[in-house]
């Protein structure tokens, strides 16, 4: 049972490549934690996105990395702004997740600065135990839910290193690599402040093949927000295995 937390699932309900998982009604719950509402499906399209990557099945297209999970969609994410708040959001949804029992939580978010610049976080900030996201994925960890997360796009910018909650010293912060293995340069960079190997591991999130509510025919797309779920999807396979 993979918890998705997103900042919405624009049209998944609707979108071909998920028809099976609709139709062996394996989406077993939702929640909008921004709108306080059950439709996830009516906000931003990244998470339908981040979820094809696990749950598309579409023979000789794409069949995602978990196919045959069970998912709870869940937006915490608000895309047009970005503040705390939505830390603690996060930290909402993840004590939804595991109520209902989530066995894995994606997450293909990552927090850094803030539209307030008093909320910002430092990079000394990114030591696994001082931002209320990081702190929640801990949590969830500490539970049993193994935590994946994005590292971050911020390679090529200022900021440079991973950020909220992917610093988490329990959390799987996935980095992103090409098709070839190589390192993408947008990609969040570690160690965390207190000196700690981040990301974690690496997956394919430069060229990655996945489904928009946008294109009926599947699309390459860049970003950690895709070698994220690539590699969630693998650790449910892995944890259902062993």
């Amino acid at each position: 049972l993979i918890a998705v937390l997103d900042a919405g699932f624009l049209s998944a309900n609707t979108m071909a490549c998920f028809d099976s998982l609709f139709q062996q009604n394996r989406v077993l719950a939702t929640w909008d934690f921004v709108d306080h509402e059950t439709d996830v499906y009516n906000d931003h399209y990244h998470g339908a996105a981040v979820l094809s990557c696990m749950a598309s099945f579409v023979p000789d297209s794409i069949i995602g990395t978990a196919p045959h999970a069970q998912y709870i969609l869940l937006r915490s994410e608000d895309a047009g702004t970005e503040y705390l708040i939505e830390e603690y959001n996060w930290a909402v949804a993840a004590e939804f997740a595991d109520s209902a029992g989530a066995d894995i939580i994606n997450s293909s978010l990552g927090y850094t600065e803030f539209n307030d610049p008093t909320q910002n976080h430092t990079y000394a900030d990114m030591n696994g135990n001082t931002a209320p996201g990081t702190i929640a994925a801990d949590k969830a960890a500490s539970k049993g839910i193994i935590v994946v997360n994005s590292a971050g796009n911020e390679g090529n910018s200022n900021w440079n290193y991973i950020g909220v909650p992917a610093d988490g010293d329990s959390v799987l912060a996935v980095g992103a690599v090409d098709e070839n293995t190589n390192y993408a340069s947008f990609s969040s960079n570690g160690p965390s402040s207190d000196g700690r190997v981040k990301p974690d591991v690496a997956a394919r999130g430069q060229n990655t093949w996945l489904y928009t509510p946008f294109n009926t025919q599947p699309v390459m797309a860049n970003g950690t927000s895709f070698s994220s779920p690539v590699m969630a999807g693998a650790v449910a396979c892995l944890r259902q295995a062993w």
